[in-house]
């Protein structure tokens, strides 16, 4: 697919307008139309695509400060196409996670979840990083529902199938130490492997 920087793709974007505007004022429509055409096509592009593309490629090299200063090069999250609108959102949500910052976080993410995604993939990883975020809030009913709703949709990505399996062995844990929580210190005990010690003998 043909990419432009976006640096690039703004000075072009105001030199085609200016330009055109001037050749149209001076010589006729017929000058200036060609170059007025270019730069309003650049700057819708720019105005309902943003810089969703680059960023995410940042962030597979894992250049996450760079990543999110190019997203916000990004002119209005409201203005994007609603599926590069939903990335926005993707993108920024794992940026205040990875700050720490789990509250904005979830509500970004959840933002992305109230839009029409192009495949259940987007959706299971939406709701995989709501699952994460609550299970680290100990918040257990409440990721293992995202988790749940995660499980019924149809995934063909082999890193989201992996993660969907982490997240079980994750929730049997947990239901394993309630289990031998349950049961006392004969239970713990059990879960670590060690052996009830037997009475001395007299």
């Amino acid at each position: 697919m043909f990419k432009i920087n976006i640096y690039l793709k703004l000075a072009l974007t105001i030199v085609s307008l200016v330009l055109g505007i001037w050749l149209w004022a001076a010589f006729g429509t017929w000058y200036g139309i060609w170059f007025v055409i270019i730069g309003v096509v650049l700057l819708v592009s720019y105005i309902m695509l943003g810089t969703i593309v680059s960023a995410s490629e940042m962030v597979q090299k894992q250049d996450f400060d760079a990543a999110e200063k190019r997203l916000s090069l990004t002119l209005s999250p409201k203005l994007l196409y609603p599926t590069n609108r939903a990335y926005y959102y993707i993108l920024k949500g794992s940026f205040a996670v990875n700050k720490k910052d789990q509250k904005q976080g979830e509500e970004l993410f959840n933002k992305a979840l109230s839009i029409k995604l192009p495949s259940d993939n987007e959706k299971a990883m939406i709701l995989l990083q709501l699952a994460n975020i609550n299970a680290s809030k100990s918040k257990w009913t409440t990721a293992k529902k995202y988790y749940n709703d995660a499980k019924k949709l149809k995934i063909t990505e082999k890193t989201l199938k992996d993660q969907l399996k982490e997240f079980n062995k994750v929730f049997a844990n947990k239901g394993a130490m309630r289990q031998a929580g349950a049961m006392g210190r004969d239970g713990m005990s059990m879960m670590r492997g060690g052996k009830r010690r037997r009475p001395k003998m007299r």
